[in-house]
């Protein structure tokens, strides 16, 4: 093979390669930059910054869950009958924070790359903390339906902002399983949630305000507090942690600048960046992708109170009930992408999930009498929903190179999954109570969908890579040259790189 052609990246040099060994320093010195050989204990280093970066991001991810979602527990305890909110209102409200949301997602995640992620992140948490709160002092529909469209706005870069900013510390392989951690709070907060919602609705009454006023300021209140504790502690990159020596910052630089690429990432922005996320295919097929699981999830998570209290529970117990199933989707959350980071594809654990889904809602939609078997259907869709969801921004991540491209796909990706969520919105209708049957069913068939497009885009990356593949071993005979620049121009079209399925 010419040398001046860059060997691919399920080669030697391919750096991601390296988390497998105890002792860092057997990287190519094509990798090690500024990195110097055999001084850096690799699981140590990753597990300083586990410890400094996923309880602040977890944390950010579960009170930001707890508030978008407490209006769900909120319905249960007078929110619909002191506001008067009849017909598709309480529907249009959750729209419309879901659009808000859509709309601001992308310009979000460009600001990130401008403004310190120790600034705009947890300056975003602080924000919508405060909305949070004042949401428990609205009189009217018009109020409340304000109060939610600003928490869209936002707390629209969050997670789109939490994701890009791991990929930024995590090589591709290492993704799955701190995405899922992060995920991890979003999941355990449907259950904190509950108990939460239902300790507060003693509180109603107090200071002649109803439960449902209280489960806002009290949730706002907390995640006030955790905004400011982030705000003193979060750390922006890599190569500026203070946490880690000169060395382990050295090491963690070039491990992610040559993880996707055996010349590095490019790092400028320019409007290119822009149009190769818009036109890229696989960015659209994760969007499809994302939709037919983001579905499940937004929709159990608004109205899984309310699926449960027409089984015939009280609302009491119903706050209860909807504990046990998001306890067991954190299970499985960290199990999945364990296992998903170990075998380093993602297409598995989104499958499963989407079968976990496709199997509780039709179980749902049934005509099953046992309130048993259907409270397990529910179960199944909480599960298959949180504990799949991870997979789809983590296969994107892994398979978009460029820091702007990466970004800008994982953001309209995260658009995709409010679309998701503003479908979810409108098909649990109040009519439709108490089965949903018209909800379960929507949601039957965007699963189904999902089911079957995972593995033709996992195919389809599999086709790309033996191309690839059968390309490079051509090239022991031709004379190809590729320059760095143009390596790294090409991103994850360059004959180096090889997609994660």
């Amino acid at each position: 093979m010419d040398p001046s052609v860059a060997p691919p990246a399920s080669a030697p040099l391919r750096s991601a390669d390296a988390a497998s060994l105890s002792l860092v320093g057997t990287l190519p010195k094509a990798h090690q930059g500024s990195f110097q050989p055999g001084l850096v204990v690799d699981s140590m280093v990753w597990r300083k910054i586990d410890m400094r970066i996923l309880p602040l991001v977890t944390t950010m991810c579960l009170v930001g869950f707890v508030d978008k979602t407490n209006i769900g527990n909120a319905k249960l305890q007078g929110l619909t009958t002191q506001l008067g909110l009849t017909g598709h209102m309480f529907n249009t409200i959750l729209t419309m924070n879901f659009i808000a949301n859509c709309i601001c997602a992308v310009p979000a995640n460009l600001v990130l790359k401008r403004v310190r992620p120790s600034i705009w992140l947890p300056g975003i948490m602080v924000l919508w903390s405060i909305i949070t709160s004042l949401t428990g002092l609205v009189k009217t529909y018009p109020q409340l339906l304000a109060a939610r469209v600003c928490l869209g706005v936002v707390e629209a870069g969050i997670t789109p902002g939490v994701l890009y900013y791991l990929t930024l510390w995590y090589p591709r392989h290492m993704l799955q399983y701190r995405i899922a951690l992060f995920w991890g709070g979003a999941t355990f907060a449907g259950a904190f949630s509950g108990l939460l919602a239902y300790g507060l609705s003693f509180m109603s009454g107090l200071g002649g305000l109803l439960g449902w006023s209280w489960i806002f300021i009290v949730e706002g209140i907390i995640s006030f507090a955790a905004g400011v504790i982030a705000c003193l502690l979060f750390v922006d990159f890599p190569d500026t942690a203070s946490f880690l020596n000169a060395t382990e910052r050295a090491y963690i630089v070039d491990r992610i600048k040559y993880d996707t690429s055996s010349v590095g990432e490019e790092e400028g922005f320019r409007m290119k960046h822009l149009y190769d996320a818009l036109l890229d295919w696989q960015v659209w097929a994760a969007c499809l992708i994302d939709i037919s699981i983001s579905l499940p999830v937004y929709g159990i998570s608004f109205f899984l109170p309310s699926i449960i209290n027409g089984f015939g529970f009280q609302p009491a117990v119903s706050q209860l009930l909807s504990v046990p199933p998001y306890v067991v989707a954190t299970i499985a959350l960290v199990v999945w992408a364990s296992w998903s980071d170990k075998i380093r594809k993602r297409s598995p654990s989104i499958s499963l999930g989407l079968a976990l889904c496709l199997v509780g809602y039709a179980i749902n939609v049934s005509n099953v009498t046992s309130l048993g078997v259907r409270y397990f259907g529910t179960c199944l869709v909480v599960v298959g929903g949180y504990a799949g969801f991870p997979g789809v921004p983590s296969w994107l991540g892994n398979n978009l190179v460029g820091h702007y491209k990466r970004g800008i796909g994982l953001a309209i990706q995260a658009v995709a999954a409010q679309v998701g969520g503003i479908i979810a919105s409108n098909i649990y209708r109040a009519q439709d109570a108490p089965r949903y049957v018209l909800g379960h069913m929507v949601e039957l068939a965007f699963v189904g969908f999902g089911l079957c497009l995972v593995p033709i885009v996992a195919l389809l990356y599999a086709y790309l890579n033996r191309r690839r593949d059968a390309s490079h071993r051509a090239m022991g005979t031709e004379s190809v040259v590729h320059t760095p620049e143009s390596l790294r121009a090409l991103g994850d079209r360059a004959p180096d790189f090889r997609y994660t399925l």
